[in-house]
């Protein structure tokens, strides 16, 4: 393990001994500081406690709790991506977390932040954040009103599939647009985007990675109208529509602005109006099929099953969700809130903001991607089968041959009891 610790009074005596409160994490640098600087702030309220920040690359994080695992080195919190909670309540390495949370904090909590933490077995509480997420369509309004495209202003105003499609042929006609949409491939197929981005254009289109009552894939994400949708993405790509996986991920707000549409993270809002200024505006995704569809989750918090001491470590959560500058700094990175009193203090996303129709996402479309112990299985199939898809690969054999790693998974767990009785 690669541990950096923002710990005091390494020398204290055994009778001066503090409580030591071990934190895995992943994030950008400036979050990597931000998490140090919360830590020193609970250390001076708490000065018998010391807070020792274990950090692991988001790449490759499950990896690194694994090994963690391996060696007995699991810590007392732990930062996690949402759909992977199910495989790690399921696992046994989470305690219900409801009874060491402040109430005011739980109180505080959005329906999307109390679903992203909620174990569906027990329906119970396992892990909580100050954020949720989203993905919105960006558009450049130069480019967009001179195609004459029209700029929907809500959800219940989504382009179709047919608008969005005729605005990307146009605008690969435009002058100056050197690609009409940027997906953001540049994150490569060894993250969640692809999961987490792509697949509510197929729960838009009408099917989904697997079927959430059977809990079987084959026969649902190979069905037809995924298979269609998954040909109608490969199309923009041999069209040379989408931004390529080589070309980075910023072809929208960089220099010449050269794309002219981004289906992007919330997060990319905050540098793209920097750079964009009243050329940016924010639509809701494309309605592709017969209804909307978004995507949420994100990083939220755990206390494991582990840890010696999680009132303590409960405290510690509950410090940092409510800590001024920790908010200020998720804030100041278009953070998109979990909390309802954070996204009292967030005007982008408030009725009337820049970011509004993010946040209306929320309420109307949102779809939690499946909360099922086989999910590391279900999105390592479903981003190689994308992968060979976009390289020209046959999509029904590409969809059929990860519906069938899937249900292999599955099947070889004995279908994750108790799922198999949840039909």
């Amino acid at each position: 393990m690669f541990i950096t610790s923002v710990a005091l009074g390494v020398g204290t005596s055994p009778v001066e001994a503090k409580t030591v409160i071990q934190v895995m994490h992943q994030g950008e640098p400036d979050t990597v500081s931000a998490y140090g600087a919360v830590a020193k702030r609970f250390e001076e309220a708490n000065p018998d406690v010391d807070i020792e920040l274990i950090y692991a690359p988001h790449d490759a994080y499950n990896e690194k709790f694994s090994a963690a695992v391996m060696s007995k080195q699991v810590p007392d919190i732990m930062e996690l991506d949402a759909p992977f909670l199910a495989n790690y309540v399921w696992s046994g390495y989470l305690q219900r977390i409801k009874p060491l949370i402040d109430p005011d904090v739980l109180g505080d909590m959005t329906d999307s932040n109390i679903a992203q933490g909620t174990y569906p077995v027990d329906k119970d509480l396992y892990a909580i954040g100050l954020t949720d997420s989203s993905v919105v369509l960006y558009g450049n309004k130069k480019y967009l009103e001179a195609i004459g495209a029209r700029i929907p202003k809500s959800v219940d105003d989504a382009w179709t599939r047919e608008e969005f499609e005729g605005y990307l042929e146009k605008l690969s006609k435009l002058e100056g647009v050197k690609w009409p949409i940027d997906t953001f491939r540049g994150y490569g197929v060894k993250t969640e985007w692809i999961t987490y981005a792509y697949s509510p254009i197929l729960q838009s289109a009408g099917c989904d990675l697997i079927d959430r009552k059977a809990w079987t894939s084959v026969g649902t994400l190979d069905s037809k109208p995924c298979v269609d949708a998954l040909a109608m993405m490969q199309k923009w790509v041999k069209n040379g529509w989408v931004v390529p996986q080589s070309s980075g991920t910023n072809q929208f707000y960089a220099e010449g602005h050269p794309a002219a549409l981004a289906l992007g993270g919330h997060w990319v809002y905050a540098e793209a109006a920097a750079s964009m200024k009243d050329d940016i505006v924010v639509m809701p995704l494309p309605k592709f099929g017969p209804k909307g569809a978004s995507p949420n989750g994100t990083w939220i918090w755990a206390i494991t099953t582990a840890s010696e001491h999680p009132d303590i470590a409960g405290k510690f959560v509950s410090f940092m969700l409510k800590d001024k500058q920790f908010r200020e700094h998720a804030q100041a990175n278009s953070a998109y809130p979990g909390l309802k009193s954070f996204a009292t203090e967030s005007p982008l996303y408030a009725a009337g903001g820049p970011m509004a129709v993010a946040f209306e996402q929320a309420s109307k479309t949102a779809i939690a991607r499946p909360p099922h112990p086989a999910y590391p299985t279900i999105t390592s199939a479903f981003m190689q089968a994308v992968d060979e898809i976009f390289n020209g690969g046959d999509v029904k054999a590409a969809l059929t041959t990860a519906a069938e790693k899937i249900d292999e998974d599955v099947e070889d767990n004995d279908g994750y009891p108790p799922f198999d009785e949840q039909q």
